[in-house]
């Protein structure tokens, strides 16, 4: 009894044994396993980012902005989201357009964000609303050359 037990442990870490070797994490280029993903608390309140100066364009029948986002507070913005409002001459308010990033924003990341329109021949001006999911966005309009760091997913 006391033998068959001990044939039936082996056999069972023998077989367990591949298995769990299969899962190990893949190893990089350089032979290492890839770093973890290190984890940076979010922004409560206030969260700062730099802009660069939006470009705006007709193309077809849409009116297409694309803006520059570069985060720089200390930690992670989560759910940032840009509100676009669009106004005539006489200061009324018209459509405009909403975009998320919904992955976290981390510090010194940058994205653009792509609004599109349709083109109405009364716009006149547009402005731009940041908030995020804990509260709102000081945006401040920053120089190309501040926008060199490393890039997010567009």
């Amino acid at each position: 009894m006391a033998r068959s037990r001990s044939a039936l442990a082996l056999a069972a870490f023998v077989v367990v044994v591949p298995v769990a070797a299969a899962q190990a994490p893949p190893a990089t280029s350089s032979g290492a396993p890839p770093a973890k993903a290190k984890y940076v608390p979010p922004v409560k309140g206030v969260a700062e980012i730099g802009i660069l100066k939006p470009d705006t364009k007709v193309v077809g029948n849409e009116v297409v902005t694309k803006i520059k986002v570069k985060n720089l507070s200390l930690g992670a913005i989560h759910l940032l989201r840009v509100d676009e409002y669009w106004y005539d001459k006489k200061g009324n308010m018209l459509p405009g357009a909403t975009e998320r990033w919904r992955k976290p924003f981390m510090p010194g990341e940058v994205i653009e964000f792509q609004l599109r329109v349709p083109k109405n021949p009364a716009f006149f001006q547009n402005t731009y609303k940041f908030t995020h999911a804990n509260g709102q966005c000081k945006a401040k309009t920053l120089k190309a050359s501040d926008f060199t760091t490393k890039t997010g997913a567009d």
